[in-house]
């Protein structure tokens, strides 16, 4: 696993909640007999390491023609020997760039037996959460602005943001195409590799390049690792992203979001600004 390191705190409200082809270059052959195969044989490679990450790069593309989607969502965090799973379910409009999770706690995390479910509405430059906890008023929100947040919202509301996680491939490189495989009864062509968040915050679309660009200058190290899995028209089915955070410790952040169900619509309602919590958020 690649590490990330953190340059500046994630903050209570994300601890408690807790993403053009490539050119390709072939020099032509000196004119040595016998080495014609192998050269071609590594041209081959090269072509076809291009080809996978410009169809990986293009994934974020392709979800946005597809319109909308069901999500589910799984953040596993391990630390010092504690590891823990938020969950998350609902909703994307790619072509609107707005989401709804509902998003669960385990009782672990704050140390209770149950906790009620956090409604999470995903907008370019905003997260909302409802339920948020920690002295809010159960039917207030709390509104962050993720082009602040030292890692863009790709791990602090405890799902990364369908969305970004995404045009995070933007910055994808060094990809392998692994072979097909099935995801949820789909099959799929199963991609791996790393992402670089600098590429991607400039290769991103405008409504969603700030949260990368928070999240280029909050790590110290941008590559990222990932498995990708596309559908036979190009559309991300599944990714995992696999992060190291540095919060009071180390934590490694294995981040997977799950598409299915394309073309379902999808309503996201954002509240009105007297619903929104204005107050200091408790520790």
């Amino acid at each position: 696993m690649v590490g990330h390191r953190q340059r500046r705190p994630l903050g209570r409200a994300g601890e408690a909640a807790l993403a053009a082809g490539v050119a390709l270059a072939v020099t032509a052959l000196s004119g040595c007999a016998g080495d014609g195969g192998s050269d071609d044989r590594a041209a081959a490679s090269a072509a076809g390491a291009a080809d996978a990450a410009a169809v990986v790069r293009g994934a974020a593309d392709a979800l946005a023609g597809a319109g909308s989607a069901r999500a589910r969502t799984a953040m596993e965090m391990a630390t010092g020997g504690t590891r823990v799973t938020i969950r998350g379910e609902g909703g994307v409009d790619f072509g609107k760039r707005m989401g709804q999770l509902l998003v669960m706690l385990p009782a672990d995390v704050k140390g209770e037996d149950e906790h009620r479910p956090i409604t999470e509405l995903l907008v370019p430059g905003a997260l909302y959460m409802k339920n948020r906890g920690a002295g809010v008023p159960a039917d207030k929100w709390v509104r962050i602005d993720t082009t602040t947040l030292a890692d863009g919202n790709l791990v602090t509301g405890g799902a990364t943001d369908p969305l970004v996680a995404a045009e995070l491939l933007r910055g994808a490189q060094e990809v392998t195409y692994v072979g097909e495989t099935d995801v949820a009864g789909t099959k799929v062509r199963h991609y791996r590799g790393t992402t670089d968040i600098g590429r991607a915050a400039k290769a991103a679309s405008a409504e969603l390049r700030g949260a990368l660009a928070a999240a280029a200058k909050g790590f110290s190290k941008d590559t990222v690792p990932f498995d990708a899995y596309l559908d036979e028209e190009g559309r991300l089915r599944k990714v995992r992203h696999r992060f190291t955070w540095v919060n009071n410790g180390v934590i490694d952040v294995s981040s997977t979001t799950l598409l299915y169900g394309f073309g379902t619509p999808v309503t996201v309602v954002l509240p009105a600004s007297r619903d929104i919590y204005a107050g200091k958020i408790a520790d």
